[in-house]
This record gives C-alpha cells, structure tokens and sequence, in this order.
C-alpha cells in the first residue's frame, strides 16, 4: 500500500519557483506526482465565448499545478514545511502507516 506524502486538503509551503514562500491548500494531486495549489503559480488563460454553454471569452486567471517535489507541508507547531515520514502505529489492535514531521515527530493524521 502506497502512502502519498502530499494529499487534498493538506496545507503546503511552495519552496521553489515564483511563488517561493508562500502558503496554500491542496486541491488535488494528480497521478504525475503533480500538486494543484489554491492561489499558487497562477497563468493566464484565453477563454473562447460560448454563447451556447454561457460562457463569456476573455482572460482568466487559474491555477496551474507544481511538481510535488517543490512544495513542502506546513507544520503548524513551527511554523514552517517540514519533511514527511511514514511509520506503522498500532491503533486499536490494528496496524496502519501515518505520516509524521521529520523535525518533531508529531502524527500528521489523526
């Protein structure tokens, strides 16, 4: 069973890139081992009219996704990303992996 180390709804620090240093939330991670960030590197995009679907042309900006190797999640106890590591605890009589923060080792999920 493979565990990802990134996952919708985490909170992310983006290390490398244009938006070096700033904070957003997971939207989706897709199979290419690609982060969409909300509020992060955003592009603009042409958009065609589409009178028929009620869409009006122009400009828009939208996310565009990152590469999960430059984005680190956000340990709130120090303020800062941090690295993840994956261990089996015993809960309950069963065994499951979690994710923890490298720096101090406290169970990211619950």
């Amino acid at each position: 069973m493979a565990l990802k180390r990134i996952r919708k709804g985490d909170q992310v620090v983006v290390i490398a890139g244009k938006d070096k240093g700033r904070r957003g939330t997971v939207l989706g991670v897709r199979d290419d081992r690609r982060v969409l960030v909300e509020g992060i590197n955003l592009a603009k995009k042409h958009v065609k009219a589409d009178p028929n679907a009620g869409v009006q042309g122009g400009i828009e900006e939208r996310e565009m996704p990152l590469a999960e190797s430059n984005v680190m999640l956000y340990n709130p106890e120090t303020g800062k990303g941090d690295r993840i590591g994956v261990k089996w605890i015993d809960a309950s009589g069963s065994r499951r992996k979690v994710r923890y923060f490298k720096s101090n080792g406290e169970v990211v999920d619950a």
